[in-house]
């Protein structure tokens, strides 16, 4: 029997045109394996509506075509239930599809959907709202929200939003409880991550993992604007949690309390919340269709001849991601000095 899956794409996601996209869906769906529907989105929580109808209807797949704000509307929507979620990642950051090594190429990633090996696989929640790659406070949220209003998508903007924001941002207190005790933190931000980045391969917690029903909770303390450039270096490089001014922990139930309410980020979606914040990973809550490939990875550590062709070709990604960034990092963050006259 065929399996049965709703495409949901988002027109207006990302920086590039979709207009190609049905067509190569049904160019490239084994149609052997699977019925499928294509349907737009209208407007904000359009997917959502579509996702909910095809989870009610048994739709065995729902595939979020878009970047990460359709991703987790559509995901959110299927958790706790036997419809699993697939993408076709084409949004400006990408950071649930970059995590699960779902190909940029959207030819391959359909492709990945073809092969259909799904996992049942964590999700957090925090205040209410479901997020599947990070969510936080401080800075973190701050600049999430000041991205949101800039209009301009791409981590050029991203980065020059933390730097320019940078500057003038003070740094808060917070006082954090786990299962393990309570602690007070001066902090830059606070990140809970489930999976290991924010997108466009900015590691904020490289370590983390959507399989082992725990959360990393990511304490970034205070720096200056000399500093800015390496700690941004460091979460293209894989190599944050390596930094001294990062403090790192992992647990299943976050409380978080600080002196006024503000905003906070899910994936990258800023909204307002109050003073007394809590975050939970929610174990092995959705099914997701994986890259068999980075999945047989993980599982044979030890089959040297593939480990080393995929260390090349990360090592070649991770390459040109920090040439690229760390050219536009340095290049602000000198601007920003001579203004600054530092």
């Amino acid at each position: 029997m065929k399996r049965k899956i709703v495409f949901i794409m988002n027109p207006i996601s990302g920086t590039t045109s979709k207009v190609g996209i049905p067509e190569l869906i049904d160019r490239t769906l084994d149609k052997e394996k699977f019925d499928y529907e294509i349907y737009m989105t209208e407007r904000p929580g359009h997917a959502s509506e579509i996702a909910i109808e095809a989870k009610n209807a048994g739709v065995d797949i729902v595939v979020a075509v878009g970047g990460d704000g359709t991703v987790n509307e559509v995901a959110r929507s299927i958790v706790h239930s036997h419809t699993a979620l697939g993408i076709i990642p084409c949004g400006s950051g990408n950071g649930l599809a970059r995590h699960l090594m779902i190909p940029m190429n959207l030819r391959k990633a359909i492709e990945i959907i073809n092969v259909c090996e799904i996992h049942a696989l964590d999700f957090g929640i925090v205040c209410g709202h479901p997020f599947f790659c990070t969510c936080g406070m401080g800075f973190d949220a701050f600049v999430s929200q000041k991205f949101a209003e800039a209009g301009k998508r791409g981590p050029i903007t991203y980065v020059q939003k933390v730097l320019e924001e940078g500057v003038r941002y003070k740094p808060e207190t917070y006082e954090l409880q786990d299962e393990n005790g309570t602690n007070r933190y001066k902090a830059f931000l606070i990140s809970c991550a489930n999976a290991s980045q924010y997108g466009n391969n900015a590691y904020i917690a490289p370590q983390a993992s959507m399989r082992d029903g725990l959360m990393d909770v990511i304490i970034m303390e205070p720096f200056d604007i000399l500093e800015a450039p390496q700690i941004s270096i460091d979460m293209f490089n894989k190599t944050l949690d390596k930094s001294s001014k990062i403090k790192t922990f992992k647990c299943k139930k976050l409380h978080i309390h600080r002196k006024s309410p503000g905003v906070i980020h899910y994936d990258g979606d800023p909204v307002m919340a109050g003073e007394d914040v809590d975050i939970e990973i929610q174990e092995k809550g959705i099914y997701m269709i994986v890259n068999p490939d980075a999945n047989k990875r993980l599982r044979r550590p030890n089959v040297l001849q593939s480990a080393a062709a995929d260390l090349f070709n990360e090592i070649n990604v991770v390459r040109s991601d920090i040439s690229k960034q760390g050219r536009h990092i340095i290049a602000l963050s000198k601007v920003l000095q001579r203004k600054l006259n530092l």
